[in-house]
């Protein structure tokens, strides 16, 4: 391995939400809209999936992910 960050994709929920626990500790996901939320994602180091195939499931099930995860620190 090469120590790069493994890519992220639309698809890798739980990847992405483990990455914005750890990118954006400050933030709650009670408090980010789906809209900032896709912006996070797709600023997130390792994200190559194409910002077009997002849809609004997508974005809540990361959100509902993301908060599972935070409650479990």
């Amino acid at each position: 391995m090469t120590g790069e960050k493994p890519e992220l994709f639309w698809d890798a929920t739980y990847a992405i939400a483990l990455a914005l626990i750890a990118y954006y500790p400050e933030r709650s996901p009670e408090d980010v809209g789906l809209i900032e939320l896709q912006k996070m994602v797709q600023a997130l180091p390792g994200f190559a999936d194409d910002p077009a195939l997002v849809t609004e499931r997508i974005l809540f099930d990361i959100q509902i992910t993301w908060f599972e995860e935070t409650m479990n620190l």
